[in-house]
């Protein structure tokens, strides 16, 4: 069962590669090699990446001198992707996609992260569900987005109760497809971050869990191709410079950062209010974040999606977000 549960994982991934790669050539993300002025960042949509849609849409990043050619995408791993094909230089993701791509090789570093929050993914089910603990899942269709943070954290939450994994129909599903399938009844539940849990509240859906709990912040990182790092590495810092204002910026302007989110992703003001509050802002690479992600990798390992551990040592680095020269 583990070996054919892992097949299924790696073809998920490359479908999902292959369509990050799909969508990045429909909105336009250049294939050629960086001209080295420009910094291509691909970074998403969701409200956890509210400094990285500030520092866009403030115009940080001009203001730290740099050229940065913005590519929004729907999840981590289509950000992940976008780095894979080097069509990006610098990407954003959760802390299950970054360990997958920094585990392949030495390629990618990550250099910070922009936020967290315990409680950031939510398991949803309909008001009037049946399902009212954890064990009633059992043999229920369970929408995730693979691959994600989200995914790596709804499995330990099913071996922290007691839950094989072959015991759920788990449903390959974008964020946005969720709250229409739950409320069509072709999903028993959903698991997925914010704002997906808040805006199917908003259509009846309830809380049953979060992914908190478990030992994990899970950490939102960023992550850049190591050559960027030796080649380029002032504008790394002027970059991150640009994403720390991002961050001060939902810290001393709540109210505006919050009208920002809502113009640049379309969604309700309350919505966007509500989803945020799960989210704690910072710009860190600390020892906290260190063992969450080691804590992490051992968990991914164990259940065999990736084959080894990453050198955290070597593939995350935060002296890029110091000040002065290395």
């Amino acid at each position: 069962m583990v070996r054919t549960h892992r097949r299924r994982l790696v073809v998920t991934i490359a479908v999902a590669a292959l369509a990050a790669g799909i969508a990045a050539v429909v909105i336009g993300v250049s294939q050629s090699a960086d001209d080295g002025g420009t910094i291509r960042f691909a970074y998403q949509n969701r409200v956890g990446s509210a400094a990285c849609i500030l520092a866009v849409e403030k115009g940080f990043f001009a203001d730290e001198g740099l050229r940065v050619e913005p590519f929004r995408f729907s999840s981590g791993p289509a950000c992940a992707e976008a780095l894979y094909t080097g069509s990006a230089d610098v990407g954003t993701m959760g802390d299950t996609t970054a360990i997958i791509t920094v585990a392949r090789g030495r390629a990618f570093t990550i250099i910070a992260s922009h936020g967290r929050g315990e409680h950031r993914h939510r398991l949803m089910v309909g008001r009037n569900s049946q399902i009212r603990s954890p064990r009633d899942l059992a043999g229920r269709t369970i929408g995730v987005k693979m691959g994600t943070s989200t995914y790596g954290g709804f499995l330990a939450f099913l071996a922290s109760n007691g839950l094989a994994r072959d015991r759920v129909r788990v449903v390959d599903m974008g964020p946005s497809e969720m709250p229409d399938a739950l409320a069509a009844g072709s999903i028993d539940a959903f698991v997925a971050s914010e704002p997906t849990p808040s805006l199917a509240e908003t259509r009846g859906a309830r809380q049953l869990a979060t992914m908190g709990g478990l030992g994990n912040s899970y950490p939102l990182l960023v992550l850049t191709r190591s050559e960027m790092l030796a080649d380029r590495p002032e504008d790394i810092r002027r970059f991150l410079r640009a994403l720390r204002r991002g961050v001060g910026w939902i810290r001393e302007q709540p109210e505006d950062a919050a009208k920002v989110l809502t113009n640049a992703t379309g969604l309700p003001s309350d919505v966007a209010r509500k989803a945020m509050a799960r989210h704690a802002y910072s710009l860190c690479l600390d020892e906290d974040i260190i063992k969450s992600l080691r804590k992490t990798a051992a968990f991914l390992k164990q259940q065999r999606i990736i084959d080894r551990l990453p050198d955290l040592r070597r593939a995350a680095d935060g002296l890029y977000l110091q000040a002065g020269p290395r």
